[in-house]
């Protein structure tokens, strides 16, 4: 990933928030006869204590997904999309001034590359559809939980899936915000942003570069 020095992202605390609040990601493998391949699908991210490298990412996918039938323990990367918006030259202050402005894309993006492990344990299954449905549930009104199903139902629907596990060795981080842009031209795509496209407060602030 291209990353200049000032939209660099390398805070730990950062970078596993992006991961926590973005978490349906892009994981990229690659095989000896499939070539580049991409999955989508939601991840929860363990840090290994004190520090984000050696921490896995934890999901699942269908059986009968061809990746499922690869055995293989191999290098992948997974990406996860924050916050991301067109941002019009029309919000700038110089347009008005001189008119030498052009529109650009903000976004923060987290790049995990690591070890991609295929996991078979019913038990191992069980345990990551339940965490998956604990952080997907757990702000609604009456969150719903697998032990809301019969028991078997519930095992029969695992034995549909097979587990994947990165074992994570890189993380790299990018947010391009406008942060080397004057204070008055981030101000200006802030105000864009709240306004035209109705981003919330949080994501505005990152995309504008707003400290």
């Amino acid at each position: 990933m291209y990353q200049p020095s000032h939209f660099r992202l390398d805070d730990a605390e950062t970078l596993q928030l992006t991961i926590e609040q973005s978490p349906f990601a892009t994981l990229v493998t690659h095989g000896a006869e499939s070539g580049l391949t991409a999955d989508h699908l939601p991840l929860l991210f363990e840090p290994a204590e004190g520090d984000l490298s050696g921490g896995r990412l934890r999901g699942h996918i269908a059986r009968a997904n061809p990746l499922a039938s690869r055995a293989f323990d191999h290098r992948a990367l997974a990406i996860f999309h924050g916050p991301q918006a067109y941002i019009t030259p029309s919000w700038y202050p110089a347009k008005k001034a001189h008119g030498k402005v052009v529109p650009t894309w903000n976004y923060e993006v987290v790049h995990v590359h690591g070890r991609l492990h295929l996991i078979d344990d019913p038990a191992w299954l069980y345990g990551v559809v339940g965490a998956l449905t604990e952080r997907f549930e757990r702000e609604r009104a009456l969150p719903w939980s697998i032990d809301d199903a019969p028991a078997d139902f519930i095992a029969k629907m695992c034995r549909a899936i097979i587990g994947v596990e990165l074992t994570v060795e890189r993380i790299e981080g990018k947010r391009k915000a406008s942060q080397h842009k004057p204070r008055e031209e981030r101000e200006a795509i802030f105000q864009g942003l709240r306004g035209e496209y109705e981003h919330t407060v949080a994501d505005a602030t990152i995309l504008s570069g707003i400290e």
